[in-house]
């Protein structure tokens, strides 16, 4: 019998989804499929969700793990064959569904487990300047560790080329004092000094405004937070790139629906397709970009 507790929830304008198993809890709006907020136990949260939060309809939601896809970022700094698709001058960050309403096709219950799974079809729900036919499916599974998966079905008649990630802020004690592992001697770009190619010399740690896109990453990367006394760890499958952030104090007070100091105590490590480690899709292929997130007590 299964001890899983299923609830729906009205945040403002966005219907939610709160699940709990085995101690865990998850939040997820049915806007964008959007996880909004996990927790194991008793330990502070692992994705962070800002205090700021708006849940309204059209808008995506500070925090959480948006959704980027057909495209990462700034379209314009996206491959040639990713910008070819979208054919209106105003091209939105992030792409075009993270404020959209999925469908919700079903919520299945396992001993210990519960899988959520959406589906956004732009055959019923046309992308407005993204004439494709690509069935989007996000599996979400909360057990002794959270699992996410977004798979790309290619049902056009012309190949496909797109970027994506999945945005994910984690929850921390104090980013000045967190490191990341795994990233050692990667390749990455800093979009803050004019996109130069440069090389991570040792785990990087936060000491200023962060906007870095990682290639070549390997399979698991991990953030040591000394203060809760934790490591979380990503392990990741059909991605070789992940993107790292943290505005610090002077873009925190320009970001909407974020208090001008929550910059202390979040990051984000996106896990990505993105610049050499783009989609390519040939017509019925399908990609499936896979996260599970687990945490353990940091050895003293």
């Amino acid at each position: 019998m299964s001890t899983a507790q299923v609830e729906r929830v009205e945040l403002d304008q966005l219907t939610c989804w709160r699940i709990r198993v085995a101690g865990s809890e998850l939040l997820v709006a049915q806007q964008g499929a959007q996880i909004l907020g996990y927790r194991q136990g008793e330990q502070p949260p692992l994705i962070w969700l800002s205090p700021d939060a708006a849940y309204r309809a059209g808008q995506s939601v500070r925090g959480g793990v948006p959704i980027c896809w057909p495209w990462f970022g700034d379209l314009r700094r996206n491959p040639q064959a990713v910008q070819a698709h979208y054919q209106l001058e105003q091209a939105p960050a992030h792409g075009l569904v993270r404020a959209l309403d999925w469908e919700l096709l079903g919520i299945d219950e396992e001993d210990d487990a519960v899988t959520l799974r959406f589906a956004y079809d732009t055959r019923n729900q046309p992308l407005e300047g993204w004439p494709r036919d690509v069935g989007l499916t996000f599996f979400v599974r909360l057990a002794q560790d959270l699992g996410m998966s977004l798979e790309t079905h290619n049902r056009g008649d012309t190949p496909l080329t797109l970027s994506q990630a999945l945005h994910t802020y984690f929850a921390v004690s104090d980013v000045r004092q967190v490191g990341v592992e795994g990233l050692q001697a990667c390749r990455y770009i800093d979009t803050l000094q004019d996109w130069q190619e440069l090389r991570q010399q040792h785990a990087p740690v936060f000491a200023a405004e962060t906007d870095r896109i990682y290639l070549d990453t390997p399979a698991r990367l991990s953030i040591v937070d000394p203060g809760w006394g934790r490591r979380i760890h990503l392990d990741a499958r059909g991605s070789r790139s992940a993107v790292l952030w943290n505005p610090w104090i002077d873009k925190a007070r320009r970001l909407s629906q974020f208090p001008d100091d929550a910059w202390q105590n979040m990051l984000c490590i996106e896990t990505a397709n993105v610049l050499e480690d783009v989609v390519q899709l040939k017509t019925d292929e399908r990609h499936r970009l896979d996260l599970r997130l687990s945490s353990e007590t940091l050895e003293h």
